[in-house]
């Protein structure tokens, strides 16, 4: 418990750290984001207008007044308005984004994970065996790759040139977003490549991460004396080594959140995927800081949010720490 509560006072601290750099950042750079809107009807604003615009991107008062006008903006989950699709809340295109990414990235890491931690498993307990001497190699290869380079051949084989899956959208346009069989299979016919890419580069290393904690741990005293022991294979594998040697890949798990969303940006832009990243490109281009900004900060509380519940399943996972 001691070792949750240091934990999450340093992920309390990490945010607020977070909302204070991102909140001056952007201030360091010359203009503000209302100046586009306002430059956009070319003096055909009164004063009274420009005023209102300027309050509404929170750029109106002292330096001190602007900080903690955007904090408290921030408790409440209000990211300011868009310059790129004014009026539309920030907020509700970082949902409408997140969503997507959440079904992009949910997916990939949740089958990389699994599929590439029991091939580790499997590979390390017969280690130099046919699977780990022909998918460990593979899997090394696989992991060089990048996610942009993965995203384009596949979306140059099956797409352009195969046509087996389409070459953009989140689902059949035809259709409208329900809880429906037919909407569920067309989003997850659209999601196939997009999650195959960020799968493809990502599932090797929780392989790799696994197989070599597992070859640590089959020498560790307690392994010895559980074989000693006669205990079953099975037993031994799974219940002795694979569950010390999760403990690591958890909190890789959690680190990777941010770059598995970084790599998502890219896929998604490649595949025209209607999620965060593509989102984020316009708004780049655009210089969108509003979007940047509430971006940024999703991803820094998804990272930290990560982190935290991987301490809690060591904490569940490893005694030693509960009474830390």
């Amino acid at each position: 418990m001691i070792f949750l509560l240091r934990r999450l006072a340093f992920y309390l601290a990490a945010f607020f750290l977070a909302v204070t750099l991102n909140f001056f950042i952007p201030r360091l750079m010359p203009g503000d984001p209302s100046a586009r809107i306002i430059a956009s009807y070319q003096g055909r604003l009164n004063e009274a207008q420009v005023d209102a615009i300027r309050k509404a991107y929170g750029v109106t008062g002292s330096l001190w007044e602007q900080y903690l006008s955007y904090f408290a903006s921030v408790l409440r989950l209000d990211f300011g308005i868009s310059t790129v699709q004014f009026p539309e809340p920030t907020a509700s295109l970082l949902f409408y984004g997140a969503t997507w990414t959440l079904v992009l990235v949910g997916l990939a890491i949740f089958f990389a994970f699994i599929i590439g931690s029991l091939m580790g498993v499997h590979a390390a307990w017969h280690r130099g065996g046919f699977f780990d001497s022909f998918f460990t190699p593979i899997n090394v290869m696989l992991n060089a790759f990048t996610p942009a380079i993965v995203a384009l051949l596949l979306f140059y084989a099956f797409s352009l040139q195969l046509k087996w899956f389409p070459l953009g959208r989140a689902h059949d346009p035809s259709l409208m977003p329900s809880w429906d069989l037919r909407f569920i299979g067309s989003v997850l016919y659209h999601a196939t490549l997009p999650v195959l890419s960020i799968f493809l580069v990502s599932f090797g290393g929780w392989h790799l991460g696994m197989r070599n904690v597992m070859i640590n741990l089959l020498n560790e005293d307690f392994v010895i004396l559980a074989r000693a022991k006669g205990l079953s294979d099975r037993r031994v594998r799974y219940r002795y080594v694979a569950r010390n040697a999760i403990l690591p890949q958890i909190t890789s798990l959690a680190l990777s959140v941010g770059f598995l969303l970084g790599g998502a940006l890219v896929t998604e832009q490649v595949f025209n995927y209607p999620g965060l990243g593509k989102f984020t490109f316009t708004a780049i281009q655009a210089r969108d800081y509003s979007f940047i900004q509430g971006q940024l900060l999703l991803l820094t509380m998804s990272v930290l949010v990560a982190n935290l519940l991987s301490d809690i399943a060591n904490v569940i996972l490893d005694p030693r720490l509960r009474k830390g």
